[in-house]
């Protein structure tokens, strides 16, 4: 018995994480850190801007260029 409530926690442990996961990446939560990592790899002489430059960045560019948004 203990062993398949081990394997159900699992289970949901799994889903769980798959969820935190996903939801993260719709709301672009490592937006900043897979931007460094391209920075750091592509451009290595170039300096990282901060977070919150990087944000203001993305933003003030999606307000010039608004593309496909819903809103």
């Amino acid at each position: 018995m203990s062993t398949t409530l081990g394997r159900a926690g699992d289970v949901v442990g799994r889903a769980a994480r798959g969820v935190r996961w996903w939801f993260s990446g719709v709301m672009g939560d490592d937006a900043y850190r897979r931007y460094v990592e391209h920075v750091q790899r592509t451009h290595p002489d170039d300096a990282v801007p901060t977070e919150a430059e990087y944000w203001r960045e993305r933003h003030a560019r999606a307000d010039a260029n608004p593309g496909a948004r819903c809103c």
